[in-house]
């Protein structure tokens, strides 16, 4: 499911997605930002550099397919996005490798990003482990690194001063932190996915 580049997200194609994922619109607003947020927190562990981006080209996609989708899909519509967050990622795995030819796939996103995080045939693990990974987490820490990367691309960097100069340290060093929380929970991640029963 590639993105139509000449295709251009409009109202009435983003309230078609909000419809689909709940009639009422205040509760729909709210699903949406769930899976946003997930999709950030996913795109993250698994060492992706640019995970804000990659969770909005996933739901880009999604509203671009709604109207096929709508009457044939039976289920959460959450999982229909994280589907499509899978290519996504397996996108982006293979622009890194273009990238940098003279390395394996991995390797290539390991040196742009960090190494990423074995991909889940199955979400729904690699989300648990990631809950879980980020209990495993001080609170200032989990708390730094879900704000690190919770905001909009065009706040991001606004956001990024704030968060430094509230923990009175420069933004390079907030760069270092949220790198080196970002590895850990990765870390936790893979053990945490290795020991999950095979379904």
């Amino acid at each position: 499911m590639s993105m139509n580049k000449e295709w251009v997200l409009t109202q009435d194609a983003f309230e078609g997605l909000l419809d689909w994922l709940d009639p009422d619109r205040e509760r729909a607003g709210t699903k949406y930002e769930a899976i946003r947020l997930r999709l950030i927190k996913i795109f993250t562990c698994r060492g992706c550099s640019e995970a804000e981006e990659l969770a909005d080209e996933t739901i880009n996609r999604v509203t671009a397919k709604v109207g096929e989708v709508v009457s044939g899909y039976e289920g959460d519509p959450a999982h229909f996005f994280y589907g499509v967050s899978q290519k996504v990622h397996l996108e982006y795995l293979r622009k890194a490798h273009i990238k940098q030819p003279h390395l394996p796939v991995d390797t290539a996103v390991s040196t742009l990003s960090t190494p990423p995080v074995i991909l889940a045939e199955d979400i729904e693990p690699e989300y648990e482990c990631l809950e879980r990974c980020l209990e495993h987490l001080s609170s200032d820490n989990r708390k730094l690194v879900l704000e690190y990367y919770q905001q909009e691309k065009h706040a991001k960097i606004e956001h990024r001063k704030l968060l430094a100069m509230e923990l009175g340290i420069a933004v390079n060093a907030l760069r270092i932190r949220a790198h080196r929380i970002r590895l850990a929970l990765q870390k936790c991640m893979e053990d945490c996915l290795v020991q999950q029963p095979a379904h």
